[in-house]
């Protein structure tokens, strides 16, 4: 005799990253100058993270850590480049989330910036999970605001809009309308979208429109502001994330998947300086210490949106920490995907449905190179470590980490160092790699 209830059926999955997205960036965590209507909503209608970290404070790695569930201590990238300089790919021995939530039945397709799996090798996006992807596979030609090229699966697609001195369709356009396609044909399995914009990265197209790393063709409600223009292209690329978003968010509804499809929002990791912007001029940090390439929490805390109506009750605030190698297990969890290999993170299922979170251990990042850096965080304790010296820091009363209270608390440093020292393992890559990555 069958079961006399039936077990909810698993939810459709919207995973949306953002490029460079600063944690002070959104209106719902204190930006007052940039207009984020649609993320704001979001939030008011799901559940907005306070503490929620990236994989790194740079691209790949990030990206790797949202992928395979390891921190990179454990991650087979660790940092933007490999030891001669050259960009390294997932191996056939790397497991990712999509993988298990097509094992699962899940339909699964993703556009957008890729960079971890070059062109040829084992690490694309067809060879970890995605039924379909279109979008960047190097994450240097992630930068051309206006690609001449894409990756449609294995084979590259050249938009007509883009060709010979054409430069009419930008990535962002076209990855939104891949996305709302994938939306309007739904099926009869659950789906996973994964959408990864480059944007509000700076482009590598610097001078064609603006003079600066922002060629977005119409600054809109900021043309008219007393702003630099590289501040004027970088909030104008902002709202236009926004609006996209909320494209999808209201094809999500219009579909009538509301109640059935976690959307989850986020950013690889912390705003940068670059393309003539300067993350101090809308405060894209949130007050927190650092930016990009740094491990100090404005490098790698991020922003963090989830809403699932009935599920996730709307207008909460989490305050546990959770981070980007934490997606694997909360995924697979909600999925009802099985997990065959041991990995560092820890699922925020709890948390999404309003429970205790999970134990879990200390959180830890590091970043190769010359300005070698370490960081971990216990509890209310955050440790950096840059070229050896240790300092640490009380999250919980100094967030912005501008006291070093290594010398009032001996036993939490030396606690500190010891994690350091043991949450990694040695990398054949990275640790022989003195470049600055």
């Amino acid at each position: 005799m069958g079961a006399l209830f039936a077990a909810p059926a698993p939810p459709n999955i919207v995973l949306i990253v953002a490029d460079d997205l600063g944690y002070g960036d959104l209106g719902c965590y204190g930006q007052t100058r940039i207009a984020t209507p649609n993320l704001d909503r979001l939030a008011a209608e799901g559940m907005r993270f306070t503490d929620a970290y990236a994989g790194s404070s740079v691209c790949a790695p990030s990206r790797c850590c949202l992928m395979t569930g390891l921190h990179t201590g454990h991650a087979h990238i660790r940092g933007n480049h490999g030891r001669e300089g050259e960009r390294v790919s997932l191996r056939p021995t790397d497991h990712t989330f999509v993988e298990a939530l097509r094992k699962a039945g899940y339909r699964t397709a993703g556009c957008g910036k890729w960079g971890i799996g070059e062109a040829g090798t084992s690490g694309t996006p067809n060879d970890k999970g995605f039924d379909d992807w279109f979008g960047f596979l190097n994450q240097d030609h992630a930068l051309d605001y206006y690609p001449t090229h894409l990756w449609r699966n294995r084979s590259e697609w050249f938009p007509p809009g883009n060709q010979g001195v054409k430069r009419n369709q930008s990535a962002q356009a076209l990855f939104t309308k891949y996305a709302l396609d994938v939306l309007r044909k739904p099926g009869s399995r659950p789906f996973f979208l994964y959408a990864a914009y480059a944007t509000p990265h700076a482009s590598s197209e610097v001078g064609r429109d603006t003079g600066d790393g922002f060629p977005i063709s119409n600054y809109g409600e900021y043309a008219a502001k007393d702003w630099p223009r590289p501040e004027k292209g970088y909030a104008a690329l902002v709202s236009e994330l926004d609006r996209d978003i909320g494209k999808i968010v209201a094809e999500v509804d219009r579909q009538g998947l509301r109640e059935r499809t976690l959307v989850l929002f986020t950013s690889d990791n912390g705003p940068a300086r670059d393309g003539g912007h300067d993350p101090v001029f809308f405060g894209s940090s949130g007050g927190l210490r650092g930016r990009k390439g740094d491990l100090y929490e404005g490098g790698i805390r991020v922003p963090l949106i989830a809403r699932l109506p009935e599920t996730v009750a709307a207008g909460t605030t989490s305050a546990q920490p959770v981070a980007f190698w934490d997606f694997f297990l909360t995924l697979a969890e909600l999925g009802g995907a099985a997990v065959t290999h041991g990995l560092d993170g820890v699922s925020f299922v709890p948390q999404l449905k309003g429970a205790a979170p999970r134990d879990r251990a200390p959180l830890y990042w590091e970043m190769p190179g010359k300005r070698a850096q370490q960081a971990v965080r216990f509890g209310r304790w955050k440790a950096v470590s840059v070229g050896g010296a240790v300092e640490l820091f009380d999250l919980l009363e100094d967030r912005a980490e501008s006291r070093d209270r290594s010398a009032s608390h001996p036993a939490e440093a030396a606690r500190a160092r010891d994690l350091l020292a043991t949450l990694r393992t040695p990398s054949p890559i990275y640790d022989h790699d003195k470049r600055k990555n």
